[in-house]
């Protein structure tokens, strides 16, 4: 048996692959050269890259359907905060309007932060089994993007896996 991680490891393990499975996807995409990815302290967005030899910053997300799926997906318990939004998610019966809500949730929170950093990327990891990159994709603009947020793009990664590609948000 594994030993069980603590939760700000996990949290960084986490954010780490999300990082890893965008930037394969973004190079893939664009052909643009995006490599070396490395954790930063708070204040700043979590992880650190450099896009063609410039350095960028990614915050990172990830979006779950449910507190009893986020739960079984890290396979611990959830913080407070984390456990409010997720009960306030499944007051949407509809998977559309959940995954919709949930984005614009995520999307709201990460605004209100500020970093120390000239450029930041937001990358949101789906981690919602039922939901694809097709699926975001067609909720593209109903997604509700805060007017004023600190992203210079904000992009989601389609599945937890990496498969299904990325999709932009904005610009």
């Amino acid at each position: 048996m594994k030993p069980k991680q603590s939760s700000e490891s996990e949290k960084i393990d986490l954010e780490h692959e999300a990082a890893k499975l965008f930037m394969r996807w973004y190079e893939r995409n664009t052909g643009e050269i995006i490599r070396h990815i490395w954790h930063n302290r708070p204040r700043k967005p979590d992880v650190s890259c450099y896009l063609n030899g410039e350095r960028l910053d990614l915050e990172i997300a990830h979006l779950y359907g449910s507190e009893k799926e986020a739960m079984q997906i890290l396979g611990r318990e959830l913080d407070h905060k984390t456990r409010h939004e997720l009960q306030e998610l499944d007051k949407y019966t509809d998977a559309h309007d959940r995954l919709l809500n949930s984005l614009n949730r995520i999307l709201y929170n990460k605004s209100q932060k500020r970093y120390k950093t000239e450029r930041v990327w937001l990358v949101i990891r789906n981690a919602h089994p039922a939901w694809s990159a097709e699926q975001i994709q067609s909720t593209h603009h109903h997604i509700d993007v805060p007017h004023h947020h600190p992203f210079e793009q904000i992009w989601i990664v389609g599945d937890m896996q990496g498969k299904s590609g990325i999709v932009q948000l904005y610009p």
